[in-house]
């Protein structure tokens, strides 16, 4: 198996509101959910579909003060995680009626539709249709 990415640790304060909000709100499939001996467990949540080496998120506990103080702004503020769709309008509809806060109108560029929006932390993200290569190249729009 070549090299990859498989895990990204997303510091939360509380594993169960994290599970909800990336499986409700989000449309995530909770991949693993297994207690440790140390009291944490092991949470991991990828978007829907994804499977086998897909990248997906480790949602960690924060465990003292100094990972507490990062929750919800572990990149400084800005766009830290991208979540590609098949379907913007399908998915903004759907994430916006699940209280999901977009912190702008959608937006059209030449690489796709795109809207940042925030997690239950504040962390923000994007949510990207990625634009075809005929789009990209003007023989189309997203």
């Amino acid at each position: 198996m070549p090299s990859h990415i498989a895990l990204t640790a997303l510091v939360v304060n509380d594993y169960d509101e994290a599970i909800d909000f990336y499986t409700r709100a989000l449309g995530f499939d909770l991949a693993e959910d297994t207690p440790r001996p140390d009291g944490s467990r092991w949470v991991v949540v990828r978007p829907p579909g994804a499977t086998g080496t897909a990248a997906a998120l480790l949602l960690a506990r924060a465990k003292d003060e100094a990972q507490r103080a990062r929750v919800g702004d572990q990149t400084g503020g800005r766009v830290g995680f991208f979540l590609y769709t098949d379907d913007f309008a399908r998915d903004h509809a759907r994430m916006t009626a699940e209280g999901v806060t977009f912190l702008e109108e959608p937006r059209h560029e030449p690489y796709g539709s795109v809207a940042v929006f925030t997690d239950l932390y504040g962390n923000r993200w994007d949510l990207l249709q990625p634009a075809t290569a005929a789009q990209q190249s003007g023989g189309g729009t997203v």
